[in-house]
């Protein structure tokens, strides 16, 4: 199966623990695409943010903003017509985290910097947001066991992905498939991987929904 010409830069996005990083992977790996991705391990401030949020959350904010910034420009030059490009974030969801975790100037001095920063990006041709309840985000991110996120709070993903909700829920800068992850595996399921797919390439509206139903 191929994806539609006209999907030359597809994102896959969701909360913590919602599985984007392994789709997106799958998605590149299947259909003969590139991959690009987050790189949370490079964050020297991400430890201290989840062990102390006051103290680094700023610190860690903009390491993040920077870095999303740098892929995603570089992205802007690439030749999109050679090869589809899968990506596990985009850059407008940015401020969804600084939201949640940065002080009123502090906030203040992220938004300067971000107005700056998002000029001339790219938009995707197809977001997939992966919707996922906050106790299936909670037992994903206990389960993979990555040793810096152990300190993650419940609350915090609870309000991670009230956030993300809310956000998909108004967003139109982009044709929108919202998935409900909770009991599909893309990873492990050929099946639920080929469902998926088909809607993808189905798709005709702005904005669908893809729920399997069981």
């Amino acid at each position: 199966m191929k994806l539609p010409e006209k999907l030359r830069y597809v994102v896959v996005e969701g909360p913590i623990g919602a599985g984007k990083t392994s789709l997106t992977r799958r998605l590149a790996q299947h259909l003969g695409g590139s991959t690009l991705l987050e790189d949370p391990q490079a964050n020297p401030f991400l430890k201290g943010f989840y062990e102390d949020p006051k103290r680094h959350a700023l610190a860690a904010q903009l390491f993040f903003l920077f870095q999303r910034a740098d892929q995603v420009k570089a992205l802007s030059q690439a030749d999109l017509f050679r090869q589809t490009i899968f990506a596990d974030f985009m850059f407008e969801k940015d401020p969804l985290f600084a939201g949640l975790t940065l002080q009123d100037e502090e906030l203040k001095l992220y938004h300067q910097i971000y107005a700056h920063l998002r000029l001339q990006m790219p938009v995707p041709d197809l977001v997939i947001y992966l919707q996922a309840n906050a106790q299936t985000l909670i037992e994903r991110v206990q389960r993979r066991a990555v040793s810096y996120e152990q300190s993650i709070s419940d609350e915090y993903l609870t309000r991670l992905s009230q956030t993300y909700t809310q956000y998909f829920y108004q967003y139109e800068a982009a044709p929108l498939l919202i998935v409900n992850s909770d009991n599909l595996n893309f990873v492990d399921s050929t099946d639920d991987f080929d469902l998926l797919l088909q809607r993808i390439v189905a798709m005709r509206g702005s904005r669908e929904f893809f729920n399997s139903g069981r």
